[in-house]
């Protein structure tokens, strides 16, 4: 059974394929709806509990991932995931971590390296992916 978001909810992204994902903040309010039965935190430091399956990406605020490898095994695991399920991406604020993350997304969904971010600032927040090596990252970026 696919249990995936409602498109026109806060916060989620349609990728080229159909896919849905959410992304957030986590300083910010759980938004109303269903909660994601999948989440990738990307933080600094330990994530809060929740009641969902989730993966610690550790990701220090305004930098990158720490581990290249494990950054495209878990972006890989939430894309394939988001076919049938609410996965949502999230950071503190929900714009350059989760930004460039859901840029990722983009590339392994198809759209190439140079248009990703782009694509996240336009179709999720104008805002997204706040640093010059969070755009060269995702514009490299190897699915």
């Amino acid at each position: 059974m696919i249990h995936t978001w409602d498109p026109t909810a806060t916060g989620v992204l349609r990728l080229p394929s159909g896919r849905l994902v959410r992304g957030r903040g986590l300083r910010d309010p759980r938004p109303d709806g269903p909660d994601p039965t999948f989440a990738v935190h990307l933080l600094g430091r330990t994530p809060p509990e929740v009641t969902w399956e989730s993966r610690w990406l550790r990701w220090p605020d305004f930098r990158l991932p720490t581990d290249h490898d494990q950054a495209r095994a878990v972006l890989h695991e939430a894309w394939e995931r988001a076919a049938t399920e609410r996965v949502e991406i999230a950071c503190h604020g929900g714009r350059g971590r989760t930004g460039t993350a859901l840029a990722c997304l983009a590339v392994i969904d198809g759209v190439p390296g140079e248009e990703a971010v782009a694509f996240v600032r336009r179709h999720y927040h104008h805002r997204a992916v706040e640093t010059p090596w969070q755009k060269r990252y995702a514009a490299r970026f190897t699915p």
